[in-house]
């Protein structure tokens, strides 16, 4: 169970080493591809202040852009779990071609709204994030550091809050960036 004086590092991933599509209008299937792309990017590797604290454990979501920024930033052993990946974007099966940031804000609704075309909804990664966070803290590791995505980390701060822990407030994360949660 969470010990007094826990410490909970989130960081978001450092950024992604892939432009936009440069087209203005792009196809769903352009759109997957360019996912998919992005998810097999490289990163830029940047500094992180992890704050002088001692960290005793590190989780990293497995895909690559957050399990090399953890390699990075953390010394010791990496537990790389699929739990903490980014929430996955739908198929879209249509001929329709949109501006990418059209598809960002379809993306953002339907996954507020739960919708079945998305993998995943906010709920489920809400449910996510608390049944990872229980799993780390049955670890009882001491001060962990978390090395995720955006959406995720935004459901961790959510959970983290309602179990008691202070911390910063964000929306979408910085990259590189730790965001401390104390108990």
């Amino acid at each position: 169970m969470v010990g007094d004086e826990m410490k909970v590092g989130l960081v978001r991933h450092y950024k992604v080493k892939k432009d936009y599509p440069p087209q203005f209008l792009i196809s769903a299937q352009e759109l997957e591809q360019w996912f998919a792309e992005y998810d097999e990017s490289d990163i830029e590797l940047g500094q992180t202040d992890l704050g002088g604290i001692e960290w005793n454990r590190c989780y990293a979501s497995d895909m690559p852009r957050a399990a090399r920024t953890a390699k990075h930033i953390y010394d010791g052993t990496i537990m790389h779990w699929n739990m903490l990946r980014e929430v996955p974007p739908p198929s879209f099966r249509t001929k329709v071609r949109l501006p990418l940031m059209m598809w960002a804000v379809l993306l953002k609704t339907l996954w507020f709204k739960a919708s079945r075309s998305m993998p995943e909804s906010m709920n489920d990664t809400r449910k996510r994030a608390d049944a990872a966070l229980d799993e780390i803290f049955r670890q009882g590791d001491g001060n962990v550091l978390i090395v995720s995505h955006a959406a995720l980390m935004m459901a961790m701060r959510k959970a983290l809050l309602a179990r008691g822990f202070r911390g910063p407030k964000f929306g979408t994360p910085e990259n590189g960036k730790l965001y401390l949660f104390e108990n």
